[in-house]
């Protein structure tokens, strides 16, 4: 008994997380927490209006757009093909098994897993929905966030973030800024997984969980000015992604580029540009003045993963936009009207990369 109070009374002491001569009484005079409280009803609220937002208004402009909802063909029902298909990734070896013991042909099994595997994609316009709501919500914390911070003066002077720290009040609007923003998080961590799943989905994952304990952390140890400017920061460039998704899954093709294309620049200038060079730099040269701690490594580590996440999201745009230009040059149209793959990948559209991969070798084949 004991030892767990002397390893509490470490673990909670002032000098693991806060300045010299700072104390919780102290700081606890600027946190409200129940914010975390007010976040869960919030997430409710967002996921009432996600369900909306989808549904009566985006489902219904996708329509007006020409967006079809088809669902794929369905597969006649056979139990031995449907569990091996479901249990295990069927190699050649396999096919031709299942072949001799169904007295069917191995182009037959290949056409039934091909057509039971597109049972499982999403139509364009789910996929056209569920980007509106975050070209929406995205948007909506921008736009709220750039009108509350324009007059902060740590956005024009980061140093300010640091400057009588930890004495910094929380003013009403950057509450709720963090508040939405909690449960907008906490509500993306779990309808991902029961949204269109995409191939970067444990990234995706990665991110939120990084992006909640960004959010918590930083709430809990008063850090809401730093806090709020890389929220501001990371809502700017996923407008024009979502809003590019959403022009190629309407077969707007010159629109789509040239979103994609203001999408590359905002991503690397604000992820690769602003965030480590300002963001985290002040991290490293502020903080550390005031104390070196876990509070500083903690804080440290979490940015570094998340712009690590950016570093690898960046190579993949870089390539897609290569490959558009490339393939723009030959073809002098970068994506065809039939391929649900382009621009599908959250935030780094990954998948595009195989499609123009794809358009590629199909080009140098026509000609």
């Amino acid at each position: 008994m004991n030892t767990l109070m002397n390893m509490s009374s470490v673990i909670y002491s002032p000098n693991m997380w806060l300045p010299v001569d700072v104390t919780w009484d102290h700081l606890n005079k600027y946190i409200d927490y129940q914010i975390f409280i007010y976040s869960l009803p919030i997430a409710v609220i967002l996921m009432i209006m996600k369900y909306f937002v989808e549904r009566y208004c985006f489902e219904y402009f996708g329509r007006c757009l020409g967006i079809n909802d088809t669902k794929a063909k369905k597969v006649p029902p056979n139990e031995i093909l449907e569990k091996a298909y479901i249990n295990q990734k069927l190699q050649q070896k396999q096919i031709l098994s299942l072949a001799k013991q169904l007295d069917l042909s191995e182009r037959q099994i290949k056409r039934w897993i091909s057509v039971r595997r597109s049972q499982n994609k999403p139509s364009k316009l789910r996929k056209f929905c569920e980007s509106g709501w975050r070209c929406f919500y995205y948007t909506c914390s921008f736009s709220y966030g750039l009108i509350i911070l324009w007059n902060k003066p740590w956005l024009w002077d980061i140093n300010q973030c640091y400057y009588n720290y930890p004495d910094h009040v929380v003013t009403n609007d950057i509450w709720w800024y963090y508040a939405i923003s909690i449960g907008f998080y906490l509500l993306s961590s779990i309808s991902q997984f029961f949204d269109v799943k995409r191939k970067d989905f444990w990234q995706i994952f990665i991110h939120h969980m990084i992006t909640n304990l960004l959010l918590y952390i930083s709430w809990i140890m008063n850090w809401t000015r730093i806090g709020s400017l890389v929220l501001l920061l990371h809502d700017s460039s996923e407008i024009f992604l979502e809003m590019a998704k959403m022009t190629n899954y309407a077969n707007y093709q010159r629109t789509c580029d040239f979103l994609f294309i203001i999408f590359t620049i905002i991503w690397i200038v604000t992820r690769i540009g602003i965030f480590p060079f300002w963001i985290i730099h002040s991290l490293f040269t502020e903080v550390s003045k005031l104390m070196i701690n876990l509070t500083f490594y903690l804080l440290i580590t979490l940015m570094c993963l998340l712009f690590l996440l950016h570093v690898i999201w960046t190579c993949v745009i870089i390539r897609i936009a290569y490959n558009a230009l490339y393939v723009g040059q030959v073809e002098g149209d970068i994506r065809s009207e039939s391929d649900e793959s382009d621009i599908e990948n959250s935030d780094i559209v990954i998948n595009n990369a195989t499609s123009y991969a794809e358009k590629r070798s199909h080009t140098k084949k026509t000609h």
